[in-house]
């Protein structure tokens, strides 16, 4: 993929609402998104339709609105947050003559800057290509079709085919590298299952802290910081737990509303590990006032990747941000549901260590426990939490 500039590029961020009620929270992600992807926000231009302009997404007015932030700003990026057709896009490009890039584009930007595994870098360029072929048009449109003369007479291929056949076989080639890396992966995953180790994984939505929390209990690392998609590459370690052993225990990459369909292709293999996990730590940012949809759009995920069925231990992280004291909740059977900790201050550690070491032990003598998804937000002290307006 071509290389990204090195100056900071100035960016005029769209977001329109069509009567969602969390728009707030949508526009103050696609903000962290931005300066994620290494953007800076210049101005942002909302508004409010019953639907999309079938031409431009916006509107002509709105599009005039947008090109008037663009000159103030001297701002040389477009992000809409939201999923544009080639055609949108490309309207939009003519129309504003600049670069236009929707969500789908800025997060495989992200993902791009990211990777640092040979494995995430083949994944990320495959879902990359896999995108850019439906937009191929956009760069070619001066040679859709050879023009006669000398010089110029061909065998009958344009630019454009023989770019979509070149990016097939690129396509070819990376899915064929990464099946072999998927079997390599299943290897491992069957040598760890004949150990019978529990084998947990940390999932949850992006920035709820995964990392963080993967080293305080395993002093592993992996980098971690205030920033959407800080992890990528799955990084495995083994934890050891005084009561029960060894468990085995993954960092996994987050997930995020409308994550686009090529890369939950693209990161199959890797996502393909958490659904044969034997539990799933749910880490949830219980201080984000966004996180009963974050909660929701997780498990909308862990469904599409046939982890559904996994059971899950659900952590509300962030402690240190709202107040509320550590503590381990059970529902009205005894099991485990919820534990509350920070992960940066390291309060609860203590009780989530017992908790993954009391489902280690209910494992190897047969008393698997069945924590489902829906089994949260019973507590009334977290009920208080998980329903207020935010405010800490």
């Amino acid at each position: 993929m071509a290389d990204r500039p090195v100056a900071e590029e100035r960016a005029v961020i769209v977001q329109l609402d069509f009567g969602d009620e969390d728009f707030a929270e949508q526009l103050d992600e696609v903000r962290l998104l931005t300066r994620s992807a290494g953007a800076l926000v210049c101005a942002v231009v909302q508004g409010r339709r019953h639907g999309p302009d079938a031409a431009t997404y916006a509107g002509k007015g709105k599009v005039e609105e947008i090109a008037a932030e663009l000159a103030a700003h001297e701002a040389d990026l477009v992000i809409f947050n939201h999923e544009l057709s080639a055609g949108q896009e490309r309207n939009l490009e003519r129309a504003l003559q600049c670069r236009v890039i929707d969500r789908t584009s800025l997060i495989l930007d992200i993902f791009a800057q990211r990777a640092q595994s040979s494995e995430g870098k083949l994944q990320v360029e495959l879902a990359q290509l896999e995108h850019l072929a439906t937009r191929l048009v956009r760069g070619w449109t001066h040679l859709e079709r050879q023009k006669g003369g000398i010089g110029l007479r061909g065998p009958g291929e344009t630019q454009l085919e023989t770019d979509r056949r070149l990016l097939g076989i690129r396509v070819r080639l990376l899915k064929g590298r990464l099946a072999r890396l998927e079997r390599q992966r299943g290897v491992q995953r069957k040598a760890r299952g004949r150990g019978e180790l529990l084998n947990v994984s940390l999932v949850g939505y992006t920035n709820a802290g995964k990392s963080t929390l993967f080293n305080a209990l395993t002093h592993a690392g992996v980098f971690a910081a205030d920033q959407l998609f800080a992890t990528l590459d799955t990084t495995t370690r083994k934890l050891w737990l005084a009561e029960a052993g060894h468990i085995v225990l993954s960092d996994t990459v987050g997930f995020i509303r409308d994550l686009p369909h090529s890369l939950v292709a693209a990161f199959h293999a890797t996502l393909e590990a958490t659904a044969e996990a034997d539990l799933l730590l749910h880490v949830v940012d219980s201080a984000s006032p966004a996180r009963d949809d974050q909660i929701a759009d997780v498990n909308k995920v862990l469904a599409e990747i046939g982890a559904a069925e996994v059971p899950q231990l659900t952590v509300l992280n962030k402690l240190d941000l709202t107040g509320l004291p550590a503590a381990v909740e059970r529902d009205e059977y005894g099991r485990i549901s919820r534990v509350r900790v920070s992960a940066r201050s390291g309060e609860g550690l203590s009780l989530l260590r017992a908790a993954l070491a009391e489902t280690a032990l209910a494992r190897t003598t047969g008393k698997h426990q069945n924590t489902s998804p829906a089994a949260v937000l019973h507590d009334e002290g977290v009920d208080e939490l998980l329903h207020s307006d935010g405010s800490r």
